[in-house]
């Protein structure tokens, strides 16, 4: 019998109009691998290929997102959710692609054969078939690497040997599963060329054995690429046949159905009915595939419409690989047999065709899409990142002129302050030196003024004294803030008003508004005069002995008064204050000795007056009274003794505390004015010095204003620097990336046209 099929076989070889060899047959009999399914195979890598590329390039962009996230109004955190969601997206399409496969559902009624098509393209026999109903679950089978074949149950990833699937799938044993289960059977890749191609095929029980139609589409049809009707050529299709398919064809768009017509050899019995039979099974399928599910044209049904024999087929291709048959062929039989390798061709074809389409067409969308939405974020991004850049360069440039404006506007302003000031202070200096002296002139007066009851005792005296200086330094300097505060204060407050409005102008307003720059406040400027006569008259001694004011030294005094100055004569009885200073020069002040300082001319009569006080004083006024006595007469003589007693016995008489008074602040009034007229220039200087400090003080913290609003907006341009900088490198990589999706965009329109139009 298997001598007989190959020489069947070797006949078919032959020419003839139904006896031309399949090209893909024999290419695949030698090994070579020219099958439609390598589209899908070359397809499947390829878009594996971009979509690896693209979830590393998610993963850049999710990594570069949250790089820019705390940047200022880069991205936003919505739009980085958005990204991340991405991620998750394309690594589930991932898994999807390396699961995909081309997947052929087989349904039928019972015994129709579906199992033996199924081993007959696969060249083994491999699931249970026979009489009746026999399988009794769904079985997939799918390539394995594995040398060994083994299947596993639903549920479990346990090998179990694959002969058992006899056991668990056959209708007849007792362990048999479930009908909606699936026993997924792993058959060595190197022994079906069909399963090397990542194709799939799924065995069903009988679709009238069960009611569950619905959960059986759900749950094994809905990812199928192409479904096989498998009918008994023997009979018609029938109305559960048709029901199975209406209900696929509602929740699937348009499913790629073959109807194949299997146990076609029983035409062999009555060949004079073989036409008539053949058309009225052709017809009633094209009806049902155009007409009740519109899933296809008249013309595209026709080529999807064979009268076949699987168990035909199946023992000559077990004949091939030296397997005994086990029944004899029957006239026609290379019909069937070519017509089934059509069939191969064109499911293989259309499977191809389908499979590409359905799994990688909204696949190749998505990633569009993907690449779309990422691309005009990034577009975004890029915008807005050139836009802050432009922003921050402008802040950048506006910073920079500013605080070179600032600086040299303070270059400017120091040097014309330190003029101001120094012109200010010299005219302090002028003022107070002109208004102190002018005082002192008035001293007198302002001695005068001062009613403290006055007694000569040491004691007395000294508090006396005391609170006399107390009286001048502070008259005086009552006197010079009347003379001097009011303008001064003028022109300090002008001076500071145009220091403050002058280097405020330098601050920005941002930091002039800002609570740690606060301009310093303005207190009213009033200049202590620090005059301390206390110190300054420590050295005054008064002189409150009684002399008579026509006494020959007084009258010699003003004799020699119109010619200078000239050394006191000393008495015989000497006071103690006279003692303490004896040389201390003196002068007649209303009619008073007085203590002075010039001593440069020596007169007669005052050398006379020094002899009349020596020990030779005596004899020379008995000279003299002698030589008046006998020149004037005694008469006069007694009569001008008398007035001139009288005289001296009034002014001692007159000689009480008031007038001690007078004399005693005479003395200070002279002594005072000397001792302050040696202090005007130091007085002065040192009101001046307070003005400069004063003003140097509040330009000094004008400037340390001006210099920290500086320093502050050289750190704002640190920060702007590096603002600039990683905006720079945001929008490169924003760019960068923006690139990559159009690159990613366009290998998947390649992909597509490549791939998908040419199969449309």
């Amino acid at each position: 019998m298997a001598a007989y099929i190959n020489r069947t076989i070797s006949m078919m070889a032959g020419d003839g109009p139904h006896n031309r060899p399949n090209v893909t047959a024999v290419l695949r009999t030698n090994g070579i691998d020219n099958s439609p399914l390598q589209i899908f195979v070359k397809a499947k890598k390829k878009i594996n290929d971009i979509f690896g590329e693209i979830e590393d390039y998610v993963n850049d962009t999710v990594e570069y997102m949250h790089e820019i996230e705390k940047e200022d109004h880069i991205v936003s955190a919505e739009k980085v959710k958005q990204i991340e969601e991405f991620v998750d997206k394309v690594h589930s399409i991932r898994e999807v692609l390396s699961r995909d496969h081309m997947k052929v559902a087989f349904f039928g009624r019972t015994s129709n054969g579906k199992s033996s098509v199924i081993n007959a393209m696969l060249r083994d026999k491999i699931l249970p078939s026979g009489i009746g109903h026999t399988t009794n679950c769904f079985l997939q089978v799918e390539g394995s690497t594995s040398e060994d074949p083994y299947l596993t149950k639903e549920g479990s990833n346990e090998r179990c040997a694959v002969e058992s699937v006899g056991q668990l799938a056959h209708a007849l044993c007792k362990e048999k599963l479930s009908e909606s289960e699936m026993v997924r059977v792993f058959w060595p890749k190197n022994r079906c060329l069909l399963l090397r191609d990542d194709v799939v095929f799924v065995d069903s029980p009988g679709v009238d054995v069960t009611p569950n139609l619905d959960e059986w589409i759900d749950k094994h049809c809905l990812d199928a690429d192409v479904f096989v009707l498998v009918a008994n050529a023997e009979s018609t299709l029938m109305v559960t046949e048709k029901n199975f398919f209406h209900k696929v064809s509602k929740k699937l768009s348009k499913p790629n159905i073959f109807i194949l017509n299997n146990r076609w050899d029983a035409s062999a019995t009555e060949p004079e009915f073989l036409d008539q039979v053949r058309r009225q099974h052709q017809e009633r399928a094209v009806d049902f595939l155009v007409k009740e599910l519109g899933v296809c044209s008249s013309k595209e049904a026709e080529e999807r419409i064979f009268f076949i024999s699987a168990k035909e087929v199946l023992q000559a291709r077990m004949a091939e690989q030296g397997q005994t048959a086990s029944t004899p062929l029957t006239e026609g039989f290379q019909t069937r047999y070519f017509e089934f390798q059509d069939f191969e061709r064109k499911f293989e074809e259309c499977i191809s065709k389908s499979a590409v389409k359905t799994k990688f067409e909204q696949h190749s969308q998505r990633g569009k899409f993907i690449a779309n939405e990422l691309r005009d974020i990034l577009e975004s991004i890029y915008n807005e990142a050139l836009r802050l850049r432009e922003e921050k360069l402008k802040q950048r440039k506006e910073l920079t002129d500013k605080i070179n404006y600032t600086e040299q506007q303070l270059v400017i302003i120091t040097q014309e302050m330190k003029k101001k000031i120094r012109n200010m202070v010299e005219d302090v200096e002028q003022r107070v030196s002109k208004a102190l002296t002018e005082e002192i002139r008035r001293l007198s007066t302002l001695v005068d003024e001062f009613n403290l009851p006055f007694h000569p005792e040491p004691l007395v005296l000294n508090v006396y004294k005391k609170e006399l200086h107390l009286h001048v330094e502070t008259g005086l300097g009552s006197n010079l803030r009347a003379r001097l505060s009011t303008a001064l204060a003028m022109n300090m407050e002008q001076s500071q008003t145009e220091m403050t409005s002058r280097m405020e102008s330098l601050i920005p307003q941002n930091y002039r508004s800002a609570s740690n720059f606060i301009m310093p406040g303005r207190q009213p400027f009033e200049i202590l005069y620090r005059l301390n006569c206390d110190n300054l008259c420590a050295d005054f001694h008064e002189d409150l002995e009684f002399r008579f004011s026509y006494g020959i030294t007084a009258l010699i005094q003003r004799f020699a008064g119109s010619k200078g100055s000239f050394l006191g004569i000393k008495n015989k009885r000497e006071s103690p204050q006279s003692s303490i200073m004896p040389s201390t020069p003196v002068d007649v002040v209303d009619n008073r000795l007085v203590c002075n300082t010039s001593f440069d001319d020596w007169s007669l009569l005052s050398r006379i007056a020094l002899m009349g006080a020596g020990s030779q004083g005596t004899m020379g006024c008995l000279l003299v009274a002698g030589f008046m006595f006998k020149t004037i007469g005694w008469r006069v003589i007694v009569v001008t003794g008398a007035l001139y007693g009288s005289l001296y016995l009034y002014e001692r008489l007159t000689w009480t505390n008031k007038a001690k008074e007078r004399s005693f602040k005479r003395q200070y009034v002279d002594h005072a004015t000397r001792k302050l007229r040696m202090i005007v220039d130091l007085t002065s200087s040192n009101c001046s010095h307070q003005v400069q400090q004063e003003l140097s003080g509040t330009f000094a913290r004008l400037c340390s204003l001006v210099d920290k609003a500086t320093h502050d907006m050289d750190d704002q341009l640190k920060v702007l620097e590096k603002e600039v900088a990683t905006l720079d490198n945001a929008s490169g990589r924003a760019k960068v990336l923006r690139n990559k999706a159009n690159y990613l965009s366009h290998e998947l329109d390649l992909f597509v046209d490549a791939y998908l139009k040419i199969h449309n």
